[in-house]
């Protein structure tokens, strides 16, 4: 019931029924003085009406008062009560949520009675407790992921700067004393730093996707021209680590897609860096295919590498997860690597998936949609 409908109710309880029961209690009182009256006296019931005294209509007045006060008292008792159980009782769970809240504790629930406005209350109040227990379970998610990062971040940097500590000090004490030697250690030292290079940027991307702030420059791109400038850089990095690369573009030469080139490039960058990573055969190969697949271009990037197990496969794309549990530095990376390429292509409007069979290779496929001109109608 209605607060207000409750509040309306209880008014006409108070006024009117102790009324009503003052009033039948006033004739069932007068009709039993009429008949005590008549046994006692043996005056004939048709002229009691002009026959009761003063004192007899006092008598009366009186016990009708009484009723009247006993009727008042029952009615508000009665009243007090049902507010009290509607009204009272859930503002005081309300306020024992409250002080719970206010201690920080969410692992409670707030009971909703009724349909009235209070248990409209309670059941808002319930919603916004399950929200701030979410919020407060994200807030304690997104510290654990930072405290991740934060330790990837550093082993990774750690490796790098180490290996570079100890080239410089090589070339300072003077053993790289041939040009062959410090070529080598240069090219190291560089090597290194571009390692160096790329984890910050990944961990400044990082902090741009969970803010939802990644800058985007979408364009026109011809599917053609664009993959084959992307294989030519790529070529000359896997060269560069004795790795081959086999190459087939399917699409049609007019093929377009809407896409940002640089957000693109590092989907590509990431997928081949991470195949380079995990490669452990002699010679390693890769190989990317381009496929028109209906209203989107499919693109297709295999390596040879090590393989991903069936267990790990669905959660490659989840932030921080690593299927090397040992962390070497062959193997190192911040985590997040494959969590920002699904996170572009998704905001390509694409969607990307991954097969894998351990010991034989991955195979990283992700589909964009073609731009198509609308015709003027």
């Amino acid at each position: 019931m209605k607060l207000r409908t409750r509040l309306v109710v209880s008014f006409f309880l108070i006024v009117f029924v102790p009324i009503l029961l003052a009033v039948l209690a006033f004739f069932a009182i007068r009709l039993v003085q009429m008949k005590t009256i008549t046994q006692s006296d043996g005056i004939d019931i048709g002229l009691l009406a002009y026959s009761i005294d003063y004192t007899h209509l006092k008598v009366l007045l009186e016990d009708m008062a009484l009723c009247i006060v006993f009727i008042l008292i029952l009615t508000g008792l009665t009243i007090t009560a049902w507010i009290y159980r509607g009204i009272v009782t859930p503002i005081r769970k309300l306020e024992d949520a409250t002080q719970k809240i206010k201690e920080g504790n969410l692992d409670f629930t707030v009971d909703a009675e009724g349909n009235d406005e209070i248990g409209e209350l309670c059941q808002n109040f319930e919603s916004m407790r399950k929200r701030l227990k979410e919020s407060a379970e994200e807030k304690l998610e997104a510290e654990k992921e930072n405290r991740v990062l934060i330790s990837n971040i550093s082993h990774d940097l750690k490796t790098p700067i180490t290996a570079i500590k100890g080239y410089v000090e090589g070339i300072m004490d003077g053993v790289a004393d041939t040009p062959e030697k410090m070529d080598r250690y240069i090219r190291t030292i560089y090597s290194k730093v571009n390692d160096m290079d790329r984890l910050i940027n990944e961990l400044t991307l990082y902090s741009k996707i969970d803010t939802n702030r990644i800058p985007y420059n979408f364009n026109k791109i011809n599917v053609l021209d664009y993959f084959n400038d992307c294989v030519e850089e790529i070529g000359l990095e896997l060269e560069a680590e004795h790795i081959g690369l086999s190459y087939y573009n399917y699409a049609a030469d007019d093929s377009l897609i809407i896409a940002d080139p640089e957000q693109l490039k590092r989907v590509i960058d990431n997928i081949i860096g991470n195949s380079v990573k995990y490669m452990d055969k002699e010679p390693g190969r890769i190989n990317i295919r381009i496929k028109d697949v209906g209203d989107f271009i499919q693109v297709e990037i295999e390596d040879n590498g090590k393989g991903v197990a069936q267990k790990d496969l669905p959660y490659i794309f989840d932030r921080f997860y690593r299927t090397d549990a040992s962390r070497n530095s062959a193997t190192g990376g911040s985590g997040i690597g494959l969590s920002i390429v699904k996170k572009i292509i998704e905001d390509h409007g694409g969607k990307i998936w991954a097969t894998s069979k351990e010991s034989t290779g991955t195979v990283m496929y992700f589909v964009l949609r073609k731009y198509q001109e609308v015709p003027n109608e």
